[in-house]
């Protein structure tokens, strides 16, 4: 099969506007971190978002790791955390010492589930990690007001969802903390990168500390007559992001708009042409938010042998993947908690191709390919390992 006729489950849009703004940074002759780019495209953040600050990061798992030790995470701590999730928020408990709590999540959405949040507040609980799942928020009134009745901060996983919206707020404020990434797959891409962003001004200050080992930035030392020579008073991170990456996010963040047009009709030509298809459940968006569509996973009948159809559309040259994780199950955690609705999405999902470069042909050839191959596996046995339902 021709390269051409591959279509690839994720792919950056990126071009001669980005390239001609990383141009811009090899002339000016500071292409390292916290530079006068990564300085724009902070306050760039803060305007777009409507927040107090942002810090502009290597990665959105160095925005959580700091956005909890800026909030007094302590060992022993417990954090309660989306489970149905790349594991990162996790991780950034684990970081600091403290307890990950994996709370389950709705079956409609496959975001948080308020309720489960609820039932596991102890009196070690300080805090809860929400993830706006794939692209789509989760729900923060709920989760908000739980919060605030315990005492409990809220921070805000908006990895995969800027672009989208929640009662007419963007995602990435919807929390006093929020974390971005902006890794390849995300709707605005540097490559990798991340940011904090932060309702509190002292929130983010501390974030920015913390982000180059401690210190404030080299950059801004050069331009002081004399010689100020740094103090580290306290352990830090190498967490800057360059400011190569920052000014292609600079074109990236005003390009929004248009990639997020692009990937809503993508997912409304899949919902249509999927929508009358028995095996598999299209993804649903309650009407008081919107979709960022970083991911589009549908969830096969238990029937189907999942492993066989991707096999089938990955030999078509159509790119395809498991959805993310059921978090609690990951042997890294050792978590003793069974988070059933999480565990068995993470059985059914397929994520198939969606980025805002795809045709509409190609989204065509992708649902055709999609609903031969499920019927073909339908029935066929998935093996040891199979969620119970």
């Amino acid at each position: 099969m021709a390269t051409t006729d591959r279509i690839p489950l994720v792919h950056a849009s990126l071009g001669e506007r980005e390239l001609a703004a990383v141009a811009e940074v090899f002339a000016s002759g500071w292409p390292a971190g916290q530079g006068p780019r990564g300085k724009a495209l902070e306050n760039q953040l803060a305007e777009h978002f409507g927040v107090a600050d942002a810090v502009a990061l290597s990665n959105c798992g160095a925005a959580l790791h700091l956005a909890l030790l800026a909030l007094g995470v302590m060992p022993g701590d417990e954090v309660i955390v989306a489970d149905y999730s790349f594991p990162a928020p996790a991780q950034a408990v684990r970081y600091v010492g403290a307890v990950p709590v994996f709370a389950d999540v709705r079956a409609d959405t496959a975001t948080v589930d308020p309720r489960s949040v609820a039932d596991l507040i102890t009196p070690r609980t300080v805090g809860v990690i929400v993830v706006d799942t794939v692209g789509l928020p989760a729900d923060y009134a709920e989760l908000n007001a739980l919060a605030g009745r315990h005492g409990l901060f809220v921070v805000e996983d908006a990895a995969c969802s800027v672009g989208a919206t929640y009662q007419g707020r963007p995602a990435g404020a919807l929390a006093p903390v929020a974390c971005l990434s902006f890794h390849g797959r995300k709707g605005a891409t540097s490559g990798e990168g991340g940011a904090l962003l932060a309702t509190d001004p002292a929130i983010a200050a501390h974030a920015r500390l913390r982000s180059a080992f401690g210190i404030t930035s080299i950059f801004d030392q050069a331009q002081v007559v004399g010689l100020p020579i740094p103090t580290f008073t306290e352990i830090g991170y190498n967490y800057k992001l360059s400011d190569i990456a920052a000014a292609i996010l600079q074109v990236q963040l005003m390009r929004l708009g248009e990639f997020l047009e692009r990937r809503v009709a993508v997912a409304a030509h899949y919902a249509e042409l999927l929508a009358d298809e028995e095996l598999v459940t299209l993804p649903q968006v309650p009407a008081d938010r919107t979709h960022a569509w970083q991911s589009y996973l549908v969830a096969l009948d238990p029937g189907v042998d999942r492993a066989a159809v991707a096999a089938e559309l990955r030999g078509q040259g159509i790119g395809c993947g498991h959805g993310t994780w059921a978090s609690h199950r990951q042997p890294v955690f050792e978590a003793k908690q069974t988070c059933p609705v999480s565990a068995d999405l993470f059985e059914r999902h397929l994520a198939v191709p969606m980025h805002a470069e795809l045709t509409m042909s190609q989204v065509e050839r992708v649902a055709e390919a999609l609903r031969t191959a499920v019927r073909s596996a339908r029935g066929r046995s998935r093996g040891p390992g199979r969620a119970t339902r």
